[in-house]
């Protein structure tokens, strides 16, 4: 005859079998749930990052944009210094985040200084009114020619940028 008193129940090896396994099984659980909690708070740790350089990246793409549609609008016409002020106003934003950009630092300052190159190709003014001179006309066509040049240098430097902000964007 089998007796048994209430200490005894539950206690039996098969009991304590079920209960270890249990108990294993939800140890292996919770380790596994904490790796991926901890994967996905590094994800999200990335992720942040990734925004946070991402926006500090909006503006500069937006200017050399920008930029890009300015100098194309001036693209294959002889250009005098009036001409230049979108670019110059432009330029001048880009100069004042360049220190603070370190991720594009040296892009944007090889496009400012493809710009003042740019720049100082401008066609002085002249007087329309009087007949121009052969050699005074093949000199204007050869700063013409000069400054054409510098805009593809440009439009090279600025599209390098931009290129370049693509790619960190991607990660």
């Amino acid at each position: 005859m089998m007796t048994s008193s209430t200490l005894a129940i539950g206690t039996s090896a098969g009991t304590l079998t079920v209960s270890l396994g249990a108990a294993v099984v939800t140890g292996v659980l919770a380790t596994y749930t904490l790796s991926h909690h901890r994967q996905v708070f590094a994800w999200l740790q990335r992720m942040r990052h990734k925004d946070r350089a991402n926006a500090e990246l909006d503006k500069p793409d937006q200017w050399l944009s920008d930029l890009y549609e300015v100098q194309c609008r001036l693209a294959q016409k002889p250009c005098r210094t009036a001409d230049f002020e979108d670019i110059a106003q432009v330029t001048n934003m880009i100069k004042g985040v360049v220190d603070h950009a370190e991720i594009i630092g040296p892009d944007l300052t090889k496009v400012i200084e493809r710009v003042e190159e740019y720049l100082a190709t401008a066609l002085p003014e002249t007087d329309f009114s009087a007949a121009t001179s052969l050699p005074e006309h093949r000199f204007q066509l050869s700063r013409a020619m000069k400054q054409e040049n510098a805009r593809n240098e440009l439009t090279r430097a600025v599209v390098t940028a931009q290129r370049r902000i693509t790619l960190l964007r991607r990660g």
